[in-house]
């Protein structure tokens, strides 16, 4: 196993998400705990020594599976993060009780990595109004009382949103955990994020690395590609192997599911084996090429934006647009929305075309934007 060096400690270069834990009849609230048991002591034995969990993975069960499957070790032998809930505002302040009971579940005095969760556009309001609701008060006094040894944030929310809770917390941030792969290195603006963070000379944790594993498997093309330069590697540690290759990378969490994912994984951090730059070019070319065929061709030149009556960001709904496309749904298009008012939204879209008329692109913006409206209604 590969280890990076975080402060004074080693931590194992690939830690294991509990996002998707195996589990039984398909239903996600339902663990399979002897399997995850087994996952987790296998983790353990081959040097995996962070297991990341969360208030809301598996229906709520998740911290409490890890916590059961880790005490069986040692304290000092692994690290666990979890996070608070900030993606329900419904949790805000409820801090207290909430990190209380996640001790409890978990069965542990402390936290080694505790996050605020989510940081996006429908919350960051309430994370940075700590006069209501005290969040990042309450997490630094327990950072002082030692029951979180090292506190974060992840984000799923756009480079403005990040910058916002950076200039209000970032000097008390000692790590961030981002969603980067070689598809959203670009798309989803993952270079950009991590350049910001390095300004503030925060730490990047990487989640994600396979897309919810749109990057395990590619089209017989793209794999012939990449099987030119490395015809051993496999089409998962291609993925690894970029994030391998990104310096700022210090932890990459996998939501591994079953324990063949597991062992692949961790045969390929037995070794660092980054990218050259013609491998680099080639598989951020795959990338172009997947995002082409699903998304739409949109520069933000924001032409559109001053013909349209309505007002409407359309560069932003459009981004926004192609990540629902490309995702096939998922939930960060609609968590995004979700902090707009219902006339800035795609359904206020009128159909006029003026923008259209000004669009390089020539992207036929009003069908986009109905079709998104209609997709957001499903």
């Amino acid at each position: 196993m590969i280890y990076r060096d975080f402060q004074d400690l080693k931590l194992s270069a690939l830690g294991l998400g509990t996002m998707r834990l195996p589990v039984m009849d398909g239903d996600d609230s339902k663990i399979d705990t002897a399997a995850a048991e087994e996952m987790i002591g296998y983790a353990m034995e081959h040097g995996i020594n962070y297991y990341d969990t969360a208030w809301g993975y598996h229906s709520g069960h998740s911290e409490t599976v890890v916590g059961e499957a880790l005490k069986k070790y040692p304290r000092e032998d692994f690290y666990l993060a979890t996070k608070f809930p900030g993606y329900d505002l419904a949790n805000f302040g409820k801090v207290e009780e909430i990190f209380e009971k996640q001790l409890e579940k978990c069965q542990v005095d402390y936290f080694d990595f505790y996050l605020f969760h989510n940081v996006c556009e429908m919350n960051i309001d309430h994370y940075l109004d700590d006069d209501t609701y005290g969040t990042y008060r309450y997490l630094i006094e327990q950072k002082r009382n030692g029951r979180i040894r090292h506190l974060g944030f992840s984000a799923h929310g756009e480079y403005d949103v990040i910058r916002r809770f950076l200039e209000a917390y970032g000097k008390d941030m000692e790590f961030c955990q981002l969603q980067i792969n070689y598809l959203d290195w670009t798309f989803q603006r993952a270079k950009d994020k991590v350049e910001l963070l390095k300004e503030y000379n925060i730490p990047v944790w990487v989640m994600e690395p396979l897309r919810g594993g749109k990057l395990a498997s590619l089209s017989e093309e793209n794999e012939q590609k990449l099987k030119a330069f490395r015809p051993d590697e496999t089409i998962p540690a291609w993925a690894f192997r970029f994030l391998q290759t990104i310096l700022e990378a210090t932890m990459v969490l996998s939501g591994m599911s079953n324990m063949e994912q597991l062992k692949a994984n961790i045969e390929t951090y037995k070794e660092d084996k980054p990218l050259n730059d013609e491998e680099m070019k080639t598989l951020l070319g795959i990338a172009d090429q997947m995002l082409g065929r699903k998304t739409l061709p949109c520069t933000a030149c924001h032409y559109c934006v001053s013909h349209c009556p309505q007002e409407l960001d359309i560069p932003t709904l459009l981004n926004l647009y192609n990540e629902h496309c490309f995702t096939e749904g998922g939930f960060i298009a609609p968590m995004a929305l979700s902090s707009y008012p219902d006339d800035k939204k795609p359904g206020a879209c009128i159909g006029c075309r003026s923008c259209e008329a000004v669009c390089p692109q020539q992207i036929k913006i009003s069908e986009a934007l109905a079709d998104f409206a209609e997709k957001l209604a499903m």
